[in-house]
C-alpha cells in the first residue's frame, strides 16, 4: 500500500473537504451568513458533496465507474442522503435545525472523503481513480475511446439535465414564490390569550386588551387603527409595518356609562384602500354596571 504524501493528496477529495469545511462559517457566523457565498457553498454541500464522498469511498478504482456515472450518482445519492440524515436528527434531542444538520452533513462528508482516501491507498497506484480537472469532463463525454456514439449522446443529455436541475434549484431559492397576501389582526385578553376579556365592568373601571397586527402583504404597509366604544372614537393610531413584522400593544379603556351590550370596536384600515370600509374589523361586547 502506497500512501499519498500531503502534497499529493487527491485533488478531488481535498476540494470536497475544503468546500465542506468552508460552508460552516458562511452558514452560521454573521455577517458571513448573509452573503451570497452561503448559497454558493451550501448548494454543493446539500446536492453533491455527500454523494460524491460516498461514491469515492465505495468505488476507489478508476474502472469501477466512469466520470459521468460518478457525477450522476453523486447528485442522486446526495438528494437521498440529506433527507435521511434530517429524518434521523428528528428523533434526537437536537431536532431538525440548521446547526445540527450542517454539523452532521459536514462530519458525514469529511469522514467519507477520508475513507475514500484510505481505500485508494489500499490499491495499486495505477488502478486508483484520479480526477484530471483540466479535461476530465470533456474527455469522459467526447474523447473516450471506450464510449460508443450512443453512450456519448446519453452522457451529453445527462450533463444538460444536471445543469438544468441545478439552475432550477438556484432559481427557486433566489426567487421564492410569493404566498397568499393577508394581514393578521387579533385582540387578546390581558394574559396574552384568547380569554379573560374585560366584558363585565363597573362604571369608571378600566379594561385592558392586547391588540396585534402581523403584516403578510409582501410589502411595507401603513395601517390606520381606529377604536370605538358605542360608536364614539376613543383612540386612533397609525402603524407602519414591514413584511412579516409584528406589532402588539396593550390598550386600556374606561367604562364611562352604565349599560348592557356595549360595543367595543377595533377597525383596521389599510393605505391604498378606501377608508370608508375597514380592512379588518373586530369587536367585543361589555356589560357595564
Amino acid at each position: 500500500m502506497k500512501l499519498y504524501s500531503p502534497k499529493h493528496f487527491p485533488e478531488d477529495l481535498a476540494l470536497v473537504i475544503l468546500f465542506t469545511l468552508l460552508c460552516t462559517p458562511f452558514a452560521l457566523i454573521p455577517p458571513l451568513n448573509e452573503s451570497p457565498i452561503r448559497i454558493i457553498l451550501g448548494l454543493p454541500l446539500v446536492l453533491f458533496l455527500p454523494g460524491y464522498s460516498l461514491i469515492a469511498a465505495l468505488f476507489p478504482r478508476k474502472d469501477d465507474l466512469d466520470g459521468i456515472e460518478r457525477i450522476a450518482l453523486s447528485f442522486g445519492l446526495s438528494i437521498a442522503i440529506t433527507p435521511l440524515l434530517g429524518l434521523a436528527l428528528n428523533y434526537t434531542p437536537f431536532g431538525i435545525r440548521l446547526s445540527p444538520i450542517l454539523i452532521v452533513l459536514t462530519v458525514f462528508t469529511v469522514l467519507l472523503a477520508i475513507g475514500a482516501y484510505v481505500r485508494r491507498c489500499m490499491i495499486p497506484e495505477e488502478d486508483r481513480f484520479v480526477v484530471d480537472f483540466k479535461d476530465f469532463l470533456l474527455a469522459q463525454v467526447f474523447f473516450s475511446k471506450k464510449k460508443k456514439c450512443i453512450d456519448k449522446i446519453l452522457s451529453v443529455i445527462l450533463i444538460i439535465s444536471i445543469i438544468l436541475a441545478i439552475s432550477l434549484t438556484v432559481y427557486v431559492i433566489v426567487t421564492p414564490k410569493e404566498g397568499e397576501k393577508f394581514t393578521e389582526f387579533y385582540v387578546l385578553g390581558p394574559g396574552d390569550k384568547a380569554e379573560d376579556y374585560p366584558t363585565n365592568l363597573k362604571v369608571g373601571e378600566e379594561g385592558t386588551v392586547i391588540i396585534g397586527i402581523v403584516n403578510h402583504e409582501y410589502a411595507n404597509v401603513t395601517y390606520p387603527l381606529e377604536i370605538r366604544l358605542n360608536g364614539e372614537v376613543i383612540d386612533e393610531k397609525s402603524i407602519e409595518l414591514l413584511h412579516n413584522e409584528t406589532w402588539e400593544q396593550f390598550f386600556t379603556f374606561k367604562a364611562t356609562k352604565k349599560g348592557e351590550d356595549q360595543k367595543l370596536e377595533f377597525l383596521l384600515f389599510k393605505d391604498g384602500l378606501e377608508e370608508t370600509e375597514p380592512y379588518r374589523l373586530l369587536h367585543l361586547w361589555a356589560d357595564v354596571t
